[in-house]
């Protein structure tokens, strides 16, 4: 299990935080254990394809597990299939030195359009949302739910301001009502927006209606990059 965030920012605003809250109901958890575990073992077939092609593309790692802020501000490594070359870091530091444009898109909103770290590969799987699918063992784990806030390293969550305990009351999603509303294609603030309405107006049936949702969002690939 992960442990607590210690940064200044995120401890401050975890302060406080109510361990009642509308998701953390027992029937979400157990939609998600049922359904993660299912996922798993239906998509197996597809999991191992795209294994083997991760490796195949460089011979580096097939999984990239990036630390994120969970619930209550616990972090945890969020795993994904690796879509970018092996020395990103160095990759985006360059980048962005290079491209002011690229700096202040970044700064707004922690992704770019046009990413030099992404591998071809990465790219298709991006696309499809294909990478983030190990992400069912952090559901299976406790770490992530179904659906939820899309999780957040630390730094984001300055991006929430008196918000961010409405992310920190929920375990993260694999999907969200963000990402069936226009994911990358909606703004930062209307991205929060989105995950307070959520965490205060959760339902089961809300999650049913998102989860459904989900699947022509994937299929036409709505503001995925």
């Amino acid at each position: 299990m992960g442990t607590s965030v210690n940064s200044p920012s995120i401890a401050g605003s975890a302060i406080g935080i109510p361990a009642s809250c509308r998701t953390n109901h027992p029937v979400k958890r157990t939609l998600d254990v049922t359904g993660a575990v299912l996922g798993i073992l239906f998509l197996s077939p597809l999991l191992l394809v795209v294994a083997a092609l991760v490796k195949l593309t460089d011979g580096g790692s097939i999984f990239y597990g990036h630390k994120r802020v969970g619930r209550y501000g616990r972090e945890f490594r969020c795993w994904k299939f690796r879509t970018m070359v092996q020395n990103g870091d160095e990759v985006l530091e360059r980048h962005l030195a290079e491209n002011p444009e690229a700096r202040q898109e970044w700064l707004a909103t922690r992704k770019l359009q046009n990413d030099p770290r992404v591998t071809r590969v990465g790219a298709v799987l991006r696309k499809l949302s294909l990478d983030e699918l190990p992400q069912l063992l952090n559901i299976v784990t406790g770490e992530m739910s179904i659906v939820g806030p899309r999780p957040v390293v630390a730094d984001e969550l300055r991006y929430y301001g008196s918000h961010a305990h409405c992310y920190l009351r929920a375990r993260p999603g694999l999907t969200g009502l963000w990402q069936v509303s226009g994911r990358n294609d909606v703004s930062y603030d209307a991205r929060v927006a989105f995950d307070r309405h959520y965490v205060e107006n959760w339902t089961f049936v809300s999650d049913l209606s998102i989860i459904a949702r989900t699947i022509p969002a994937v299929c036409l690939s709505r503001g995925s990059y």
